[in-house]
């Protein structure tokens, strides 16, 4: 097993759900501290967004709390399989859930230059 770090690491989203908001333009930028795990997003329809939780080097389960270009905000969960690419670059499968509206679903992201 290799020990996958997501620190200083920034993803995009290259599939999501219709339900879902984080698309093509949306940065993630990550910070870890041992298990640990931050983001800063933002990009397309989020203007601010934030999500922390824990991450064992395979998988995380985070919750996000983010603010929308209509003034909406919205909060929800998330678990997802991270894995390192041949390249070198870390895929995540993600499975979420809003938990301040109906909603359910998965996001592929994707490490990008930042």
């Amino acid at each position: 097993m290799t020990d996958i770090s997501l620190d200083g690491r920034t993803l995009a989203a290259v599939e999501t759900s219709d339900s879902g908001t984080v698309d093509g333009d949306t940065r993630l930028h990550f910070q870890q501290d041992s298990d640990r795990v931050s983001a800063r997003y933002a990009g397309g329809d989020i203007l601010d967004g934030y999500l922390t939780g824990t991450f064992d080097g395979d998988r995380w389960d985070v919750r996000y709390v983010q603010l929308e270009a209509g003034g909406e905000t919205a909060t929800g969960h998330s678990v997802g399989e991270v894995t390192l690419r041949a390249d070198g670059r870390v895929r995540v499968e993600d499975e979420w859930e809003w938990e301040s509206r109906e909603g359910t679903g998965e996001t592929v992201l994707v490490e990008v230059e930042d």
